[in-house]
């Protein structure tokens, strides 16, 4: 596919997502609010698990029309991401998920899409993220790359330190679970994830990214 959806990368990333939401307590009649969908890494995993509803939100149309025409759930719901609002009902998601999307915001932004999370949280929810952070060195390779990208349209790779997800959490009222660093394994595996490269995770696995849980208290 032009967009990557039917590759290694976006198989295994989808497990590991899959695997870690399980993990955090998903279980097939809650509901998802899967922010940043993409071409349906995660709905393509979460097709056949869940019974509750699901909602994919993404700034690119071609991205999340693939991943409903993947998923075939006539009961689920695509449509473009408006600005960093999430307009669906106040407490109605058990989790809502970003994952590669922080890595790309403002932090201004990535804050007001924080409260809209919690505006559509259900109490005990929880927000799952990916970040990248300066702390890591296997991340550090991602910002000199920015560095040496001066072209005015470059994508933004934005990354966050843990004070400032300490500060966030606590003005907006959310509790912080746990912060996972992108390069251990956390993620308990159901299945073997094999990447393109050859590479193949068991019984645990981990997204590069480091990943955050937040919950609605």
């Amino acid at each position: 596919s032009v967009y990557g959806t039917a590759d290694g990368r976006h198989l295994a990333v989808g497990a590991l997502e899959f695997c870690l939401l399980k993990q955090l307590g998903q279980r097939p009649e809650h509901s998802v609010i899967d922010v940043g969908c993409g071409s349906g890494r995660l709905a393509n995993q979460l097709k056949a698990y869940l019974q509750g509803t699901y909602v994919g939100i993404d700034v690119v149309p071609e991205l999340f029309q693939y991943a409903q025409r993947l998923s075939a759930r006539d009961d689920w719901r695509f449509y473009p991401a408006p600005g960093t609002t999430i307009p669906e009902a106040e407490a109605s998601a058990d989790f809502i998920t970003f994952f590669s999307v922080f890595t790309h915001l403002q932090h201004e932004e990535t804050y007001r899409y924080l409260q809209a999370a919690k505006r559509a949280l259900k109490p005990g929810g929880n927000i799952v993220f990916s970040f990248l952070e300066f702390r890591l060195p296997i991340h550090w390779f991602i910002f000199e790359n920015s560095v040496k990208d001066d072209r005015p349209d470059k994508v933004l790779n934005q990354f966050m330190d843990r004070d400032m997800i300490l500060v966030f959490a606590k003005h907006l009222g959310l509790e912080v679970i746990s912060i996972q660093d992108g390069h251990i394994p956390h993620i308990q595996l159901d299945r073997v994830v094999r990447w393109d490269d050859g590479r193949e995770m068991t019984e645990q696995g981990n997204l590069g990214q480091s990943v955050c849980v937040l919950k609605a208290t």
